[in-house]
């Protein structure tokens, strides 16, 4: 991928992309062009057969701080249409995240506030270092974090979202882990990175076609109550990757074994 971004930094090293927003100067806050280029670099990573798993992190002192006050203003002043519009640029940008087929990791030190929340919340997984702090902020401001609202959900539950999307409390990173938001809290910049090189290195031991599937059974199956129809449905995807030839190399080289084809070569 060559495109060049504005407000981006896609940065390559064997199967990983680490997709660094860089507005630091005004701490990674969304605006038109970071949404739009966001929603394109993850469009073109996924079409990427050479990209196995996706980094979300942000350059300066904070991960993302939301939207951009000054855009959100300027967009309320707008037409009706317009908008709608640009809000749905924003809801479509955040689904495409949470939709990737590859795995994705938020990398969050700093801010994650309102939008930067979404975007933390829409990845696989989270990793944190301890000087984190998250907030569903909009209320503060006469909004509701409305377009982030499905992946916070899922990140934290029902009962926490009545919490923190009413009071829209600072939650800091000890909180966000102990809530389920970040899967691994660490120390420093140092250690977040250690932390997502071991979490890298096991998704590159996976194969990529059972990753994606596994990605959409969860997608399929996630509060539905275990009916005949979710029987039947997960009968037949685990049927249907038995037959791949990626279900036949991986189980060929774990009974012979060896590494499976797609795994990094020492």
């Amino acid at each position: 991928m060559n495109t060049t971004f504005d407000t981006l930094e896609i940065a390559r090293s064997g199967g990983v992309a680490t997709v660094w927003m860089n507005r630091p100067d005004k701490h990674n806050a969304f605006n038109e062009t970071l949404i739009a280029e966001l929603d394109a670099a993850f469009a073109q990573l996924d079409a990427d057969d050479s990209v196995r798993v996706v980094v979300l992190a942000g350059r300066g002192k904070s991960f993302s701080a939301g939207a951009d006050l000054n855009w959100m203003k300027s967009q309320g002043e707008a037409s009706e249409a317009a908008n709608v519009a640009d809000a749905r640029k924003l809801a479509d940008m955040l689904a495409r995240l949470a939709t990737l087929t590859k795995p994705t990791i938020a990398r969050v030190h700093g801010a994650a506030l309102g939008g930067g929340m979404g975007l933390a919340s829409a990845c696989d997984i989270c990793v944190a270092s301890h000087r984190a702090v998250f907030a569903t902020s909009e209320v503060k401001f006469g909004l509701t974090p409305a377009t982030i609202s499905p992946y916070v959900l899922r990140a934290i539950g029902l009962r926490q979202a009545h919490r923190y999307f009413l009071t829209a409390e600072r939650i800091d990173a000890a909180r966000a882990h102990a809530l389920g938001l970040v899967h691994e809290l660490v120390g420093d910049e140092t250690a977040l990175d250690a932390t997502l090189a071991e979490l890298v290195a096991a998704i590159l031991l996976g194969g990529p076609m059972s990753q994606a599937a596994a990605k959409d059974l969860i997608r399929a199956v996630a509060h539905q109550p275990v009916t005949e129809a979710v029987l039947d449905d997960t009968a037949r995807r685990i049927a249907a990757l038995r037959a791949t030839s990626e279900a036949k190399e991986g189980l060929s080289a774990f009974l012979d074994k060896r590494p499976p084809a797609w795994a990094p070569k020492d």
